[in-house]
C-alpha cells in the first residue's frame, strides 16, 4: 500500500538493511517491474515513485553473509550518498544534543535547562556508534532522569554505573536496562501514577502497561 500510495513522488525506506529476505524479493521485483499487486488481487497496477533508503548497516558485508540480496543492492545503489558517523563529526554531537535537550525539555521536564559541563565532555568523546539515534535516546532518558537543572554525565547512562551494566551482553539487553532505569525514575517522579508516568515518557498508558509487564516492573 506504501508503494502505491507514493505514486508519482518518492518512497523513502528507512534502515533497508533491516528488510527480511521474503521482502527484498518483493521490492526487487517492484524495482525491476514497477507493478505492484494489492492483497488478493491478480492485477498488476503500474506505479511510478522513486525510491530512496537509508540504512547504517554495511550492506557489502551482509550480502557476503547472506543477509541481503547483491541483486538488489545493486538496484538501489544507482546513486549512493555516504553521510559520516558523528563519530567523524567533531562538534556536531554537541550541537545536536542541545537542540534534543531544548525539545525533550519542553515536553518531559521543563527544570532542565542545559547540560553540566561533564556531560558535554562525555558527549564530545563518546563514539556513538548508534549515531543520530542514539544521542536522540540517551539526551531524551538523561531529561527524564535529571533531578536538577543541570543534565551531567551520570543522566547520560554510559555503562559506567550499576549492576545491571555488568550483564550487558549486546545492545538489546543494553537498551533494556536503560528502559528499566527510565521507567523506575519516572514512576518514581510521578509517585506511581500511571497517567503522568506516561506522559512523561511520551508514551500511551497501554504501551506503559506492556512495558511494565515485559521488564516485570511494580507499580
Amino acid at each position: 500500500g506504501k508503494i502505491e500510495s507514493a505514486h508519482g513522488g518518492t518512497l523513502f525506506l528507512d534502515e533497508v538493511g533491516d528488510i527480511p529476505l521474503p521482502l527484498q524479493v518483493k521490492l526487487l521485483r517492484f524495482l525491476q517491474e514497477r507493478t505492484i499487486e494489492r492483497v488478493g488481487g491478480r492485477k498488476a497496477i503500474a506505479v511510478n515513485t522513486r525510491i530512496v533508503c537509508a540504512t547504517h548497516q554495511d550492506l557489502e558485508s551482509m550480502i557476503h553473509q547472506g543477509g541481503f540480496r547483491e541483486d538488489l543492492f545493486y538496484r538501489l545503489a544507482e546513486i549512493v550518498v555516504r553521510i559520516p558517523g558523528l563519530a567523524e563529526r567533531h562538534g556536531d554531537p554537541v550541537l545536536l544534543a542541545k537542540a534534543f535537550l531544548k525539545r525533550f525539555a519542553a515536553e518531559m521536564n521543563p527544570s532542565v535547562t542545559g547540560f553540566a559541563p561533564d556531560a558535554l565532555a562525555a558527549i564530545d568523546a563518546h563514539d556513538w556508534p548508534g549515531n543520530v539515534r542514539e544521542l536522540e535516546n540517551r539526551v531524551k532518558r538523561a531529561v527524564i532522569m535529571a533531578d536538577g537543572k543541570l543534565v551531567n554525565a551520570d543522566d547520560l547512562d554510559f555503562g559506567k554505573g550499576d549492576e545491571e551494566d555488568a550483564d550487558v551482553l549486546n545492545l538489546k539487553s543494553a537498551r533494556e536496562a536503560a528502559d528499566r532505569r527510565v521507567i523506575r525514575h519516572a514512576l518514581a517522579r510521578s509517585e506511581g501514577n500511571i497517567s503522568s508516568t506516561a506522559k512523561l515518557l511520551g508514551i500511551s498508558r497501554p504501551t506503559l502497561y506492556d512495558l511494565l509487564k515485559q521488564y516485570d516492573l511494580q507499580v
